[in-house]
């Protein structure tokens, strides 16, 4: 009988023991033909030599990472000295991205604790409402963010009608413009991640904190943010990873001086006067940077746990 009562308990034990292999081979399949496949090309190009009229020739080089990284003269004769054109354009992609992550961060910890400690229904509809501007692709709702903060713009206009401007401020092809895009475009991702942690804390813990007299900025630093932890951090990489490689924002919203690390990738595939392998040098080196990012992120993980 005891026997017959474990194997009732356990009706799915077994069945697919020795199959993990068999079963995980779709997910395989895809992740080498979409990702791995992808980017090993990536990186094969960028050891290659450009062609004059766009594409490569398939010859082994690294003057794409030596442009990259190294400036020598108008006709390459003359002694290298660090390229900060690049350097300065990687710079300011971190720095959009960062302010991006934390402006996100700020506006979405709030709208994730709010959604979450509402009742069934009412949750239902603010999340329906976070998730809707997913439903319009992400060019056109950076043309509309474009045509709204233009200078004859309706955020202009309505500004200038109560009174608060006396003529339209400039903020296309600004920085501003730039991370007012970035955070329209990824604050989703900041705040649901956020959301599944509130979502599972036990909101005694903040009970008992007060019981024993925390303070409400207490009770948030010592026991909320602990707790959800691991959601600010999920929101975080999602909002910064896409940010640093964006190009849609700044080049519909920025300008040249707004230039940033997605878009000098981009161009470098545009029409004949491309260069392939800088530009698969680039993305690279802006992967590598990622990858080191998020390396560094597990590994403080594991010790932590």
């Amino acid at each position: 009988m005891a026997a017959a009562g474990a194997n009732i308990s356990k009706p799915g034990s077994g069945i697919y023991a020795g199959s993990g292999v068999a079963l995980m081979l779709p997910s395989w399949l895809i992740i080498g033909l979409f990702l791995l496949i992808p980017v090993l090309l990536m990186l094969v190009y960028s050891f290659l030599t450009k062609e004059f009229r766009g594409g490569v020739i398939w010859e082994f080089s690294l003057d794409a990472y030596d442009q990259f990284f190294f400036y020598r003269g108008l006709f390459g004769d003359e002694p290298p000295v660090l390229e900060w054109t690049y350097i300065g354009i990687f710079w300011r992609s971190i720095w959009q991205a960062g302010a991006a992550t934390i402006f996100c961060l700020i506006i979405g910890f709030p709208t994730a604790w709010f959604i979450a400690t509402r009742s069934g229904a009412n949750k239902s509809v603010w999340l329906f409402l976070i998730t809707i501007p997913y439903w319009v692709n992400l060019l056109i709702r950076t043309i509309s963010m474009k045509f709204l903060i233009r200078d004859t713009g309706p955020l202009n206009e309505w500004l200038m009608w109560i009174g608060v401007i006396s003529e339209p401020i400039h903020m296309i092809n600004t920085n501003f413009a730039v991370q007012l895009g970035l955070f329209y475009s990824y604050l989703p991702f900041m705040v649901l991640p956020i959301y599944a942690s509130v979502e599972r804390y036990n909101f005694a813990l903040s009970e008992a904190a007060a019981d024993l007299y925390a303070s409400r900025w207490e009770t948030l630093r010592l026991i909320i943010l602990p707790a959800v932890k691991p959601g600010v951090i999920a929101g975080c990489i999602l909002v910064f990873v896409p940010s640093l490689g964006a190009f849609l924002a700044p080049d519909l919203l920025g300008g040249a001086k707004t230039f940033m690390i997605g878009s000098l990738i981009e161009e470098q595939f545009k029409g004949n006067a491309g260069n392939w392998p800088f530009g698969a040098a680039a993305s690279m080196i802006l992967l590598s940077m990622v990858l080191v990012a998020l390396g560094y992120y597990a590994r403080q993980q594991n010790r932590e746990a």
